[in-house]
């Protein structure tokens, strides 16, 4: 298929998509009628609509193969079914977005893959952190906090931070991970080998393991068995140790898991 034919026909679908989400009462019906199928009464009384209102909604949407009636019944076609599965999942990236859009809007996230950018939704219940001037290490002593209560942390590093590794080491030292898995590039690892307490602490230590890529990274995760975060760079390059994603449930650690292992 030629990009020219593409268009089209991405045109010609966002067009009944469109079609959708431009009716209130079309959008809130495939909503309704998602879970299971309802009878006129039920979808008068959860949408607080008269029935013409609703019959008419119903009526267009059987039209084009969405929904369909049994008995005395609506429920979704198969076709009604998949789309409103997509509806949701959009409108689901959307607030996930919206809510944290200070965050996102700040941010390369040029590393960060397709699939993952489309399934956002996944952090719709991540919590937005960020310092203040009255408290600059509040992003900071957030993570800190959080990494010191954990048995095993995987973490993509894109900086070299002697701040960050000092705790690392410490929690090594003091037998509370079990296990450190760090993704680095060439340059970090080489830094830490030419630090002595870096390279016997970390790099030496059989609890840490390290996977070593060559291309820069731009992306600071860290996972655990019951907690992610998520900080980035700015658009200018320059790494944001102010601002940071952090989520506990397990749409989240998912999404963060996905992540490590497209690395």
């Amino acid at each position: 298929m030629t990009s020219a034919e593409t268009k089209q026909e991405l045109t010609e679908e966002f067009s009944g998509i469109k079609y959708i989400l431009t009716s209130k009462m079309r959008s809130k019906l495939l909503l309704s009628l998602y879970k299971h199928p309802k009878k006129l009464e039920e979808l008068r009384n959860e949408l607080k609509k008269p029935s013409a209102t609703i019959l008419h909604g119903l009526k267009e949407l059987e039209t084009i193969n969405l929904v369909k009636k049994f008995q005395k019944s609506y429920e979704l076609t198969s076709n009604g079914f998949l789309l409103s599965t997509n509806m949701i999942k959009l409108i689901e990236n959307w607030n996930s977005v919206n809510k944290n859009k200070t965050f996102w809007n700040s941010h390369d996230i040029s590393q960060l893959p397709e699939d993952l950018l489309k399934n956002i939704y996944l952090l719709k219940d991540a919590e937005y952190v960020n310092s203040t001037t009255t408290n600059l290490s509040n992003a900071f002593n957030t993570y800190i906090n959080l990494i010191s209560n954990t048995k095993n942390l995987d973490i993509i590093l894109p900086i070299y931070s002697e701040n960050h590794l000092k705790y690392f080491i410490e929690l090594l030292r003091k037998d509370k991970l079990d296990s450190l898995n760090l993704i680095i590039n060439k340059k970090i690892l080489n830094s830490m080998k030419k630090n002595d307490i870096l390279n016997e602490s970390i790099l030496k230590n059989e609890k840490v393991s390290i996977k070593c890529i060559d291309e820069e990274l731009k992306i600071f995760l860290t996972c655990s068995d019951d907690f992610m975060t998520l900080t980035l760079f700015f658009n200018d390059g320059h790494y944001d140790d102010s601002q940071i994603l952090v989520a506990k449930d397990d749409n989240a650690i998912k999404w963060a898991t996905t992540l490590l292992n497209f690395i």
